[in-house]
């Protein structure tokens, strides 16, 4: 008799299969130590072990082994994990951990919803059906297979125990979950985290990974480095950052921009891998931009942990992959290969470290689907909020629900850092972290961190461009910050003419121009830099100068972040203009505006205008002393939704009202300017997908709508053959065009309509 397959192209045994995860198993006893512990199961990994080795012996089934090599069949797309429950019914456990075991077998691959119906509509109707299809599985050959990994786990005699069984117990745990009687499941955490570490065990065994790196003491070097390199200098780590190095546990720091809290968090991490034990490691950042530059710092073999360790995971990988990876290939083919590969490797557990955005570890409190095992993977893990008063109140709401969780289920810990976080803010996530040590920059280091000279001016930024043109001529590097995209393409347009150099950065450019800009700002910095919010994120750009319009505190200390950053100047002018257009209140509240300007006033009549930035915090309490009425509704409501999220999350089953939930909170849709039709086009033409997705733009909902009801944007479709083979399927691409001005320096002009051979003016308020 023929040895039994689990897979096809190529084909494998069955036996390579389970060896493969056990493998993987074996690797996960060494990087989730605390899983047990989490569990609530000390037999935990045993558990896991018995789910790999009996996941997959219902394909010994004779048809479903016709089916892997290619025969010819009567397998009717029958389920084969269903088969296997008969074998998981004799093991020699306790009924607790059978009942465990038979709930991962029957779902590891579709949900108990889908697996009701197909049980329903197959073997229901004559319950002799599944006896009979049961026959026909080489039970001896089975049997034999597993054990043969040590033990005599399955006898020689095994009943086809009717799958609606484990349905029936099913039904009655959900039950008890939407009525909120969580805590009266028997092991409900245990399944939760058994199901979430055996899909890693399947999923990378079946991708043939059959083990990943930890992260260890001598990845850490780069540090010992960088503090010799300090010493021989004749300088030392700062004090925040020697006493990070010797924490255990939670640790929320406030230290001034630019004064190395991302290595006080590394150092924090390495003293918590030596004392408690491996977990994974996630960075968390709110901005792409942010994030790609974390990510190339964290990779890099002299200054970081290497390119093997260190993942990325946000909604703009693809077009981060495609255009670091452009030159490299040359070929498409091998080009989009190498992408998905990445891509993959970044997913999975190849990467103990992992540099990402709130979203794609809050889609699995959502319930999504693969939220098992999205969480499994933070069991015992260390997390690093940087930038974390970058979030609105909605964001917020739903970290301190993530934070919550982090604490309560999963034993992770977490490090949280700041340059200005509101008071009332520090309360909340320091009640939902539970118990943390609070670390402050000394003042001595406030104090030399003198770099700003506040400026007010009266008026409106865009009547007093005149000024710009006198710091340029003096030679001064100049930035300029708008609020709204319009106001910052009219400052642009006047100065272009002249500074032929000059930047325009904003989010209405399609992302292969947003990258060719940052890209040019990394080469070489314009003397003079015109943009929005967006150069609030993590550019790494040092001006002399900046001019900005009003807004809220907080991102007038990230505007003025971008000026003087090395510290190498004495303080630098930070002008303000104390008047705003009309549109500004659609972007910021105006009670915050005007309460920072009445900080703004305070700061430019002490110190001789000098921030002092010990002084910000006291500061940013004035401005937000607590969310207002509108903030603390909108917490409050996505608070009680996630929470709610939560305690409803039932393992194997995904949540399509909590899918809903999750990406309704996205306002934004793509679509294409008409400049970009013929190249959109010739991309899909060539199946290059990720480059026609790259001369899109994302604008709001809001403006989708009246667009699309007034012909400003166009539903048109795109047919591709891709072969001229009679059952060649034929591959239909919808996107929508809009017919608004767009230009590569310009970006995307709502208010100006594009036609053949020129371009109208046209009013769309």
């Amino acid at each position: 008799m023929h040895e039994l397959l689990a897979k096809s192209e190529p084909q494998i045994t069955l036996r390579q299969h389970i060896e493969d995860g056990l493998s993987v198993w074996r690797h996960l006893q060494m990087s989730f130590p605390a899983a047990p512990t989490c569990a609530g199961n000390e037999n935990f990994w045993r558990l896991l072990w018995l789910c790999v080795v009996m996941h997959d012996l219902g394909k010994a089934h004779t048809e479903f082994q016709k089916v892997l090599k290619g025969l010819e069949n009567e397998w009717h797309s029958q389920r084969h994990e269903l088969f296997s429950l008969p074998f998981a019914h004799q093991l020699p456990v306790t009924n607790d951990e059978k009942l465990l075991i038979l709930r991962v077998v029957a779902a590891h691959h579709r949900s108990y919803s889908f697996l009701t119906t197909f049980i329903g509509d197959n073997y229901d109707l004559d319950p002799m059906d599944f006896e009979r299809e049961f026959s026909k599985v080489r039970v001896d050959d089975a049997i034999k297979l597993a054990n043969s990994f040590g033990e005599e786990l399955i006898t020689s005699s095994v009943p086809s125990e009717h799958p609606a069984l484990i349905i029936d117990h099913y039904r009655r745990e959900k039950r008890r979950v939407l009525s909120g009687k969580q805590e009266e499941i028997t092991d409900y955490f245990t399944l939760f985290l058994l199901m979430g570490a055996f899909h890693h065990c399947d999923h990378l065994s079946s991708a043939f990974i059959t083990a990943f790196s930890p992260l260890s003491d001598r990845h850490f070097t780069f540090l010992d480095t960088m503090k010799q390199k300090l010493n021989i200098a004749g300088f030392d780590l700062y004090q925040h950052q020697h006493l990070s190095g010797t924490l255990l546990g939670n640790v929320i720091l406030t230290a001034p921009t630019g004064s190395g809290k991302t290595e006080t968090a590394l150092m924090w991490l390495r003293t918590q891998l030596r004392h408690s034990g491996q977990g994974r490691v996630f960075y968390i950042l709110p901005f792409t931009a942010s994030i790609n530059a974390m990510f190339e710092r964290l990779r890099d073999d002299q200054q970081g942990f290497g390119e093997d360790l260190v993942g990325m995971l946000h909604g703009k990988l693809d077009a981060y992959l495609y255009e670091s990876l452009l030159e490299e290939t040359g070929d498409l083919q091998q080009h989009k290969a190498q992408i998905k590969e990445i891509k993959q490797t970044f997913k999975n557990l190849q990467t103990p470290v992992k540099v990402l955005t709130p979203f794609q570890l809050l889609k699995h409190l959502f319930g999504l689907k693969g939220f098992e095992k999205g969480i499994f993977e933070w069991v015992g893990a260390h997390f690093i909020f940087d930038e974390i008063h970058a979030y609105d109140p909605e964001v917020t709401a739903q970290i301190i629900v993530l934070l919550e969780f982090l604490a309560t289920r999963v034993q992770a810990k977490v490090f949280i850092m700041t340059a200005t976080l509101p008071t009332f803010l520090k309360s909340k996530i320091g009640d939902a972290v539970g118990h943390f040590t609070e670390v402050k920059a000394t003042p001595e280091l406030y104090e030399a961190f003198k770099r700003h000279r506040l400026i007010l001016k009266t008026g409106l930024l865009a009547d007093n461009l005149s000024l710009i043109e006198q710091d340029l001529e003096a030679g001064k590097s100049v930035l300029v910050v708008c609020n709204t995209v319009d106001q910052a393409r009219n400052v642009y347009n006047h100065f272009c003419e002249i500074y032929h150099d000059a930047l325009l950065i904003h989010g209405r450019f399609a992302a292969k121009d947003r990258t060719a800009i940052e890209k040019s700002l990394q080469e070489k910095a314009p003397k003079l830099l015109i943009g929005t919010q967006a150069i609030e994120v993590s550019l790494d750009i040092d001006y002399d100068v900046i001019y900005t319009e009003p807004a809220p505190l907080d991102a007038l200390i990230q505007r003025f972040g971008r000026v003087n950053r090395r510290r190498r100047k004495s303080p630098c002018p930070c002008i303000v203009f104390r008047e705003w257009n009309e549109k500004d209140e659609y972007i910021y509240s105006t009670d915050l505006v005007e309460r920072t300007l009445a900080v703004l006033e305070i700061i430019e009549n002490s110190n001789e205008s000098v921030i002092q930035e010990i002084e910000l915090q006291r500061y940013i309490d004035q401005v937000y002393p607590e969310y207002d009425e509108k903030d603390q509704h909108r917490f409050d409501t996505i608070y009680e939704l996630l929470s709610r999220s939560v305690k409803n999350l039932f393992p194997f089953e995904p949540s399509s009202e909590g899918e809903e939930a999750y990406y309704k909170q996205f306002d934004g849709v793509k679509v294409l300017p008409a400049y970009y039709e013929k190249s959109y086009l010739e991309c899909l033409d060539q199946y290059d997908f990720i480059g026609a997705e790259q001369l899109k733009v994302g604008i709001r909902k809001g403006w989708f709508a009246s667009l699309l009801d007034n012909s400003g944007i166009e539903q048109l479709y795109h047919v591709l053959c891709p072969s001229n083979h009679p059952k060649a399927k034929v591959i239909e691409i919808k996107y929508f065009r809009i017919n608004r001005w767009y230009r590569p320096t310009t970006g995307l002009e709502l208010h100006r309509e594009e036609v053949l051979g020129g371009l109208v003016e046209k009013s769309i308020l």
